[in-house]
């Protein structure tokens, strides 16, 4: 965030490296972390802080041991999973074979796109993207199963009118209703569209995608939060 200079020791000239203006630290990315009471055991932060508080002190010599300290469990854990056969099974991250290294599982290499990308966050350890056009497909995909819904009724009720209307009537006819019935016209659509027409729900697919789209409501809300809580 602050000036670096190019000192030059034999002659004593100093020359400015970098020197960041008001414009590119507003260009900077904001950094959000997890909060450390809420991190696990073998999160960074939270692992390596008797490391970090020694190095922030100064003492070079208790960093080291603190360092050998957290290689030696993990030595000791390696060795304890080859003693039990237990295969070790990383959660976020897979061996690439052809260049020998650990890539993450879900990165999400492709260009931002800020027409449709709202907000990237992390659930889990699991790195997600919020877009804008999640909503929009799920209201049209909603509004297309209505719609179907809606159709089948119709026919349906046509069908029922034209039997009764080739059907002899009866005096039990005349003095009970009909088992079927003609619906009225829909007049609105609302969040009710199941239950106005006589649905329970919608299609599996709208509930799942609206499921997802509020955990993503959840996720964005905490991280709201969690800024706030920082700021303050």
């Amino acid at each position: 965030d602050g000036e670096v200079h190019i000192n030059e020791l034999k002659n004593g000239n100093a020359e400015m490296f970098w020197n960041p203006t008001s414009e590119v630290r507003r260009q900077r990315l904001k950094r959000h972390i997890v909060l450390f009471e809420e991190q696990t055991d073998f999160e960074s932060e939270r692992l390596w802080q008797h490391v970090t508080s020694a190095i922030n002190k100064g003492d070079q010599h208790k960093a080291t041991q603190e360092k050998f300290v957290l290689e030696e469990e993990q030595r000791n854990a390696a060795q304890e999973r080859r003693e039990n056969g237990t295969e070790w099974k990383p959660l976020l991250f897979r061996h690439d074979a052809t260049t020998n290294e650990w890539r993450y599982k879900y990165e999400d290499l492709r260009p931002w796109d800020p027409l449709n990308d709202i907000a990237q966050f992390e659930k889990n350890g699991i790195l997600q993207t919020m877009e804008r056009h999640l909503s929009t497909r799920i209201s049209n995909h909603k509004t297309t199963c209505i719609n179907n819904q809606i159709t089948r009724h119709k026919r349906s009720a046509k069908d029922c009118r034209r039997r009764k209307t080739s059907d002899q009537p009866s005096n039990h006819s005349q003095n009970t209703e009909s088992s079927c019935s003609t619906p009225e016209l829909v007049q609105e659509l609302s969040d009710d569209d199941g239950k106005y027409l006589g649905f329970e729900s919608l299609c599996a697919q709208c509930g799942k995608e609206m499921n997802h789209l509020k955990e993503i409501h959840s996720a964005v809300l905490s991280l709201q939060k969690a800024q706030q809580d920082i700021h303050r």
